[in-house]
């Protein structure tokens, strides 16, 4: 009995304090992540490291904080984010993006943005269907409560989020 109950503190500890279940909603991060696919979310990893280019994060929608989107870091504060004809390049040099298959490639172009302190440049793997930075602006790093690190539902797709 004192297994469990050793246990289930753990668990609610990890769960509370570190990672939280997410799940996802929409079509925006797709190939990797899908509709209604479970994940955890490490909301410790901010305090080991920086945020980071290519981190999958879920956030606060900025105009409507009751909302939360997951999106993959592409400028962090300070760069100079531009699109032409689909290609992102940040600082001036083109961003190599496996993690966007070209059927999901948006082929518009977008204005620079030079990403404020404290915030930061998010996208879709899905360009031609995510809702993103491009429309909205930048993430604030308050309202990113959390990494994508591990998928767990459907069986299928369980692993690491990269």
């Amino acid at each position: 009995m004192l297994n469990l109950a050793l246990a289930v503190l753990i668990a609610l500890t990890l769960v509370l304090f570190v990672f939280q279940p997410v799940r996802v909603q929409g079509y925006s991060m797709l190939p990797r992540l899908q509709n209604n696919e479970r994940l955890f979310v490490d909301k410790m990893a901010f305090n080991v490291g920086p945020l980071r280019r290519g981190d999958v994060v879920v956030f606060h929608y900025p105009r409507d904080p009751r909302q939360n989107f997951i999106k993959r870091i592409i400028g962090l504060p300070g760069d100079h984010v531009v699109i032409w004809g689909g290609e992102v390049y940040v600082n001036g040099r083109r961003l190599v993006e496996p993690y966007v298959p070209a059927r999901f490639q948006d082929y518009s172009d977008y204005p620079a943005v030079t990403v404020p302190q404290g915030e930061y440049y998010v996208l879709g793997d899905h360009r031609d269907s995510s809702y993103d930075s491009r429309f909205w602006g930048c993430v604030p790093r308050d309202d990113i409560f959390g990494r994508a690190v591990f998928a767990y539902w459907p069986v299928g797709d369980l692993g690491l989020v990269h």
